[in-house]
């Protein structure tokens, strides 16, 4: 009986111990994704800073599909704004395209092999319906060919300051569905890669640089080649869109993307209450298992959670001066300092109860000021003199995409009057009174120095 007691005891203390083990990391997982993502990365961001308020596995370099096509559309629309291309230019149907666009078990818009399309109608079956086909006529209206575009695609990716990415096609699809016309230099069972915050960035320059592109993702059904014996229409992939399956509030964007590689992914984006956040999930699940649903279900968390708990806020009106910090000296000006205040509200998006989180931070422009610190009268009224940010003093601070989103937390600093500068007299007089107090400065060192 003592020995059964004892074993007992001691089997009592190994589970004990192994609770004691196991329940700790699962309170660690649980802080590490407070949302429960199901996907293998997921990022939520504030669309005008690029403000980073949820991240999960967001440098994995995973598959993209056909979000590929918002460095299509970008490629595009840039080509477009620098007048390369215009919207109503006609393009002819290369053998390659036709090939692609009669494959219906893709994504498509059959294209004759004798027709003309205008850039328009191609880019409309990009964005709305994800037409494979399409994407490569358009590739091959800005660059020439898809090879010419890749290149164009990857070095767009380094201007814009992406990490973590490879394109080896225009489309998002898997090479081997290229019928071994993909373009020269990649592998024949390529597909293109990006990190959940590489897309997310690429997305960010997109909405930023070219609103409107809202214009067409947030179409929700369109017929291509309407009145004619080649319509087709076309239901948009984006099925969060108001009005369809797993209608959201505010949903006007941007990219689906599915291919057995890179499994169910989406990069969406809403506006509610004057906040816009960009979402990405990649290889999103149902209860483990890969969906249709999926992506829409995560990015309807990860929206929820946005929503819920973030909001724009005026953090510090126009006029705003940081109390003990706001006057600069000036040299010689009528007054030897002047008062400076931000020229703008500065406003920031704000977990709910964390306003007193962030703290106003002054950068002085030093290029203004001589050696010795001084404004050189005259200073103008509104003349800036630096910028005011914020430092965010919380411990969930994941930063921004971006340096240039970094920057527009930020409002000028200016003088809050004008300082003339000083008549030749009144200059004389105080470089008299300074040389009179140098000297006698000296003259009471010099005296403490006999006692």
């Amino acid at each position: 009986m003592k020995s059964l007691w004892h074993k007992s005891l001691i089997l009592s203390l190994i589970t004990i111990f192994c609770l004691a083990s196991i329940l700790p990391l699962n309170r660690a997982e649980a802080a590490q994704d407070p949302l429960n993502i199901e996907a293998d990365a997921a990022i939520l961001v504030e669309a005008k800073t690029g403000k980073i308020l949820y991240q999960k596995n967001i440098d994995a370099v995973l598959g993209i599909a056909s979000m590929t096509k918002m460095m299509t559309e970008y490629l595009l629309l840039e080509a477009i704004k620098e007048k390369r291309v215009q919207w109503d230019q006609e393009y002819t149907v290369s053998d390659y395209v036709y090939k692609i666009s009669q494959n219906r078990d893709l994504s498509n818009v059959p294209l004759r092999k004798d027709g003309k399309y205008t850039v328009r109608e191609l880019y409309e079956a990009m964005a709305i319906y994800s037409a494979n086909a399409a994407t490569v006529a358009i590739a091959e209206v800005v660059a020439g060919s898809e090879e010419n575009f890749v290149k164009m695609m990857n070095e767009k990716a380094r201007e814009l300051g992406l990490k973590d990415y490879k394109f080896v096609n225009a489309t998002g699809l898997n090479n081997r569905d290229l019928q071994g016309l993909h373009p020269k230099g990649s592998d024949e069972n390529a597909e293109n890669v990006m990190s959940a915050r590489a897309v997310a960035t690429l997305a960010y320059h997109l909405l930023n640089e070219y609103p409107e592109i809202l214009k067409t993702t947030s179409i929700p059904k369109k017929t291509f080649r309407e009145g004619t014996d080649d319509e087709i229409k076309m239901d948009n992939w984006n099925w969060m869109l108001p009005g369809l399956v797993y209608s959201y509030e505010g949903v006007d964007g941007i990219k689906t993307g599915y291919t057995e590689f890179a499994g169910y992914c989406f990069t969406g984006t809403a506006e509610r209450n004057g906040i816009r956040f960009i979402t990405v999930v990649m290889n999103a699940k149902t209860d483990g298992q890969a969906t249709y649903k999926a992506r829409f279900e995560e990015t309807r968390k990860l929206l929820d959670y946005g929503f819920s708990n973030y909001s724009m806020k005026e953090l510090y009106p126009a006029g705003y001066q940081i109390k003990g910090k706001s006057t600069l000296p000036v040299t010689k000006g009528k007054e030897k300092s002047v008062q400076i205040e931000t020229k703008e509200p500065l406003s920031v998006v704000v977990k709910n109860g964390q306003e007193k989180t962030w703290e106003p931070v002054y950068v002085i422009d030093k290029k203004k000021l001589t050696k010795e610190g001084e404004l050189t009268a005259p200073v103008k009224k509104g003349e800036k003199v630096g910028y005011m940010t914020v430092k965010y003093k919380g411990e969930d601070d994941y930063g921004y995409l971006t340096p240039e989103g970094e920057k527009a937390v930020q409002v000028d600093l200016v003088a809050s009057k004008d300082v003339e500068k000083a008549n030749w007299f009144v200059l004389t007089i105080r470089g008299i009174g300074g040389l009179f107090s140098d000297v006698w400065m000296s003259v009471v060192k010099t005296v403490k120095g006999w006692f």
